[in-house]
């Protein structure tokens, strides 16, 4: 198979945002390696699909490692996969501290480091990742911790790997929305989500394409974190 082809890797990629950005890409010509614990075999020969927790050490290379050898390169890995979990801090529980780390922080530990490690090699890569505005933009309606710790964690690593491997090719960026439609947020919801933007309304999966598609394609942009929020982090 050739290997003339882009190829994007994204991780959380069964549904709402992460099955947008496959289709996305698929959409432009990319070939996708798509990861997430409920994924089906895809007949599409321009994507792969392996199951796996992205909390767990070992999926990560394994889906790089996979990647290279379907695909011949990795040129983006979308680092979607994340869990949330609102409570008050006292009483978050060892099991859901435990899930939030697994997932959102030892997810994208895993696979970026083997994503880095194959984009090094050959002097070029993109890694963006999707965070959240509430790490800058605390709101006491909507109390989670657990997302500030491992969310804010990613937006700083996002900026020291952007500037550790600027002048190697490889670009680190990230996508920090507000609260998006998706199937996680029951239709009775909408209303009340919709009044913590100072826009009115929620976002659209849409949104966030566009935003990760910009930076895609912005080649002199490198450790931004790119906020689609309808102007929470801005303030009330």
């Amino acid at each position: 198979m050739s290997n003339a082809q882009k190829v994007a890797v994204v991780t959380g990629a069964s549904q709402g945002i992460g099955a947008a950005l496959v289709d996305a890409y698929l959409d432009r010509g990319y070939r996708v390696v798509a990861t997430s614990r409920s994924i089906q075999p895809s007949s599409n020969p321009d994507m792969l699909a392996i199951a796996g927790d992205i909390g767990d050490p070992e999926t990560g290379p394994r889906v790089i490692a996979a990647a290279l050898e379907h695909f011949g390169r990795v040129d983006t890995l979308v680092n979607n996969a994340g869990i949330f979990v609102a409570s008050p801090f006292t009483g978050y529980s060892a099991d859901q501290y435990a899930g939030v780390v697994s997932t959102n922080l030892n997810g994208f530990f895993y696979i970026t480091q083997a994503a880095v490690a194959a984009m090094e090699a050959v002097g070029r890569g993109h890694v963006v990742s999707i965070t959240t505005s509430l790490v800058d933009h605390a709101n006491s309606n909507v109390p989670s911790v657990l997302a500030s710790l491992s969310k804010g964690g990613i937006n700083a690593a996002t900026r020291s790997l952007a500037i550790e491997y600027a002048k190697r090719g490889i670009r680190v960026n990230a996508v920090s929305p507000g609260i998006i439609k998706t199937p996680m947020h029951a239709p009775e919801t909408h209303e009340f989500l919709s009044a913590l933007h100072p826009v009115g309304h929620m976002g659209e999966t849409s949104d966030i394409v566009d935003a990760v598609l910009f930076l895609e394609n912005a080649a002199f942009v490198t450790g931004e974190i790119l906020h689609v929020d309808g102007g929470q982090s801005a303030g009330h």
